[in-house]
């Protein structure tokens, strides 16, 4: 471990320790947030700190209008506030006017924005732990439209948030928009091959057996890394569209052309940052399948799975898919739990080390940047 990574050792220490912590978990963000905690409880007794919980008590009810409140249920008064929220968390319902609605996005930043007026400015510190980027996916104008993402980061910078820490983001250049704010953008490479190998430890990274392809030119950056750190060959995808029809807001994908080597015989692994309806990764599997690919593996940091299971079901009959990896970052179907293609990647302790980093004013850059527990991974399984 980095020496700029706390220890539980370290973990607590007076003369280290920033401010007194607390987890405040937004309505549909408790199953990380329990996860984060865990660790947290973990790290302090070994140091020697009894601690039963860090979390404090919050709710956001509602009045049958629809109007709602922020309310925190503990003084948090000089403490390091960590705020974790779900964007995507669907699964959520309130009632009004005797309809029963599912939450949006938008009503998940909106509780956000409540319990930070509920701390009432009165911590040290406030932090919010957004691992799927509120409005990510609406992050650049062309002509005449709205620039969500952007101006949601340059709300809560003007109420008084001082750090930002999402995963993957759909285009990281968003931090520009807040640039007095600190920004982590926070790739979970490490738990993705973590959890690969232990599910396949038969897998073999050379670059006669394994191929790292990204599915279209958005996903390069992220598909580079693995490559790079694993020591194989790159290809991708690019989408052709035809640009003169929209549906459904976005130009239609009229072919996915590949550039790169042979996949004839080789395991091929596919990164990306959310699988939604996942139509995309389906096309491209089945185009790496007739080239003659041995084994496909997706990984998808958000596997939300908008268009349902049924689809990457009969993949999986038909031997066109092999596995999917996805994280515990946001909401996953139960339905999607209990598949036994899908492999669930925990990062809940991956953002206890950056809380914990944070809590003690220490730097994240070694935490963000796992390139040696990669290497140590890599080398104990050889």
């Amino acid at each position: 471990m980095s020496k700029n990574v706390v220890t539980p050792a370290e973990f607590f220490n007076p003369a280290r320790q920033e401010a007194l912590l607390a987890l405040i978990a937004c309505p549909g963000a408790e199953e990380l947030t329990q996860l984060i905690d865990q660790h947290l409880i973990n790290w302090s007794r070994s140091a020697g700190v009894e601690k039963d919980t860090f979390i404090v008590g919050c709710d956001c009810p509602r009045f049958q209008s629809g109007d709602a409140k922020g309310l925190v249920k503990e003084s948090v008064r000089g403490y390091d506030v960590f705020l974790v929220v779900d964007p995507g968390n669907y699964s959520l319902t309130y009632n009004l006017f005797g309809h029963e609605n599912h939450m949006s996005p938008d009503d998940h930043f909106a509780n956000l924005k409540r319990l930070i007026q509920a701390v009432a400015g009165r911590a040290h510190r406030v932090t919010v732990i957004m691992p799927s980027l509120y409005g990510g996916r609406q992050h650049r104008r062309v002509s005449r439209e709205s620039l969500d993402a952007a101006v949601a980061l340059q709300e809560l910078q003007a109420m008084g948030v001082h750090n930002i820490i999402t995963f993957d983001a759909h285009d990281p250049r968003l931090m520009n928009a807040v640039p007095l704010m600190s920004f982590d953008n926070v790739m979970p490479t490490y738990q993705v091959l973590k959890t690969l190998l232990r599910y396949m430890p038969d897998l073999r990274f050379d670059k006669e057996h394994f191929m790292v392809i990204s599915p279209d030119e958005g996903a390069l950056s992220r598909n580079m890394y693995f490559s790079s750190v694993l020591g194989c060959n790159l290809g991708m995808f690019y989408k052709r569209r035809d640009y003169s029809r929209v549906v459904n807001g976005r130009n239609p994908i009229v072919a996915h052309e590949y550039l790169g080597e042979s996949v004839e015989g080789k395991t091929v692994f596919i990164a990306d940052d959310i699988i939604a309806s996942g139509e995309s990764m389906l096309e491209v599997a089945h185009e790496l399948k007739q080239r003659g690919a041995k084994k496909i593996i997706c990984n998808a940091t958000f596997p939300l799975f908008t268009g349902g299971m049924a689809k990457f079901d009969k993949a999986v009959e038909d031997g066109i898919l092999d596995a999917v990896l996805g994280t515990n970052l946001t909401y996953r179907k139960p339905e999607l739990l209990s598949r036994d293609w899908y492999y669930d990647v925990d990062c809940s302790k991956y953002t206890a080390y950056f809380i914990a980093a944070i809590n003690h004013d220490m730097s994240v850059s070694s935490i963000c940047d796992p390139i040696l527990k990669i290497e140590n991974l890599l080398s104990q399984r050889k």
